[in-house]
């Protein structure tokens, strides 16, 4: 054994030591270590192993054993036993990586600190080993951990730790998705639905997530609001390649969208409204599996912009087509301030911001419109011309159709919806959801 070889060994007990020391003062999951003495010497006894089987190896290039990967395996089940998090095993597995890495370091400037220079033999048969047999013993880690997640968590949690994964760009999703019965594809669609704030004594989501999982086999999570009843609703759903945008593929997810949602994201949304029974946003963005981060970024700006609506049998989540130019106001306050101004100066109404959602998503078809009001056209005529005595903007005008339909349509993304979805009209309620996109 090289001289490079014999100073890791010598340094391996002090370097198991400081792993150990590291991971209890870095990883708030391992603060056990310092009350737990049981647990704390079976950390450093594998830690010390794992350096020793480094040293025995990486020599002769000669790779870990199914025995080394079972024991390997085995510390990783046992830890999602104890229920540490993904996020607490991806610490674990970057901190290991750069202390071995330093040690490495460390090896190399000792051996030139006595006059011993270390051959790039060496180093580079160390590296050569390293690379490729690390990568063996983090899938054996992670292929535990998730033996250990199937036993201890429900179907439905998995799925939403394989959301969240994806999200975060985790490599152990792939284990997940497997372990899930789930395909991890090449594009996918990102889905999230905003639910506001809802009342004390709501019934909880728990059952209509776990039934929309099981009934679209898709990794969802939901993602609360802090100090509210309000959250997130996303879904990662997958793509069939024939339904893939023909656009140009782009590095940024918002330049591919297309202009309407796939079906199985539809599906999904229609599904989850009629289950919540109170109204909600939806947005979408599709992107390849690898920028699914950017795609979720993109679709919860679009569902934050987006109009709350009741669940209807055509109701469909928005994309950016749907709402670029909401989005674009939403960023500059002065005009959306302008806007929110000229919504405000329909109130005195009757319903006409209601009315005018309904004009505009019936591309101004008055006997549309009026159906779907449940109003006789000339009281959709009276509405109009009350619009244009309280705000000096006559709704069928090119001017009308930029400033109103913007109005309306951030004015209805509001989380209080002062019931503005259920309009007060002589004929009785409509469901203005009937048409649209959620």
């Amino acid at each position: 054994m090289g001289s490079f070889f014999a100073e890791l060994a010598r340094q391996a007990s002090a370097n198991a030591r400081r792993e150990v020391e590291a991971y209890a003062r870095e990883i708030a999951e391992f603060g056990f270590l310092d009350t737990n003495s049981r647990a704390r010497a079976e950390t450093l006894e594998y830690s010390l192993w794992l350096r020793r089987r480094t040293v025995e190896l990486s020599p002769d290039n000669s790779e870990l054993t199914d025995a080394d990967l079972g024991y390997i395996a085995a510390i990783g089940e046992s830890r999602a036993a104890a229920g540490m998090s993904l996020d607490a095993r991806q610490r674990v597995l970057r901190l290991h990586t750069s202390l071995m890495l330093r040690e490495i370091n460390e090896a190399t400037d000792a051996q030139h600190g006595v006059g011993v220079g270390v051959g790039v033999g060496e180093l580079m048969r160390m590296m050569h080993w390293f690379a490729p047999q690390g990568e063996r013993g983090i899938r054996a880690y992670s292929q535990g951990f998730v033996t250990a997640l199937r036993h201890r968590l429900p179907y439905v949690e998995q799925a939403a730790l394989l959301a969240r994964s994806l999200l975060k760009g985790d490599p152990i999703s792939a284990d997940l998705a497997a372990a899930l019965g789930m395909e991890l594809p090449e594009r996918c669609a990102v889905a999230v639905i905003r639910v506001p704030d809802r009342p004390v004594g709501d019934r909880g989501l728990e059952s209509e997530i776990e039934t929309l999982v099981k009934t679209h086999r898709a990794p969802i999570t939901w993602w609360p609001d802090r100090g509210s009843r309000s959250g997130e609703l996303i879904a990662i759903i997958p793509i069939p390649p024939a339904t893939h945008p023909t656009s140009p593929a782009s590095s940024t997810a918002g330049l591919a969208q297309p202009h309407s949602a796939p079906d199985p994201v539809s599906d999904l949304v229609r599904d989850f409204a009629q289950a919540l029974g109170r109204p909600c946003a939806a947005g979408t963005a599709t992107s390849s599996l690898s920028d699914v981060a950017d795609a979720l970024d993109l679709a919860r700006r679009i569902s934050r912009t987006a109009p709350l609506r009741r669940a209807s049998a055509r109701l469909r989540p928005h994309t950016l087509s749907d709402v670029f130019v909401e989005l674009a106001v939403a960023d500059a306050p002065f005009v959306d301030g302008w806007l929110h101004a000229v919504a405000r100066s329909l109130q005195p109404g009757p319903d006409l911001v209601v009315t005018l959602d309904a004009y505009y998503r019936h591309d101004m078809h008055r006997g549309a419109t009026a159906a779907a009001l449940n109003v006789h056209p000339r009281t959709l005529d009276y509405r109009l011309r009350r619009t244009r005595e309280l705000t000096g903007i006559d709704p069928s005008s090119t001017r009308g159709v930029r400033i109103l339909s913007s109005a309306v349509t951030r004015r209805l993304s509001e989380a209080i919806l002062v019931d503005l979805d259920e309009p007060r009209t002589n004929s009785g309620n409509a469901d203005l959801a009937d048409r649209g996109p959620a």
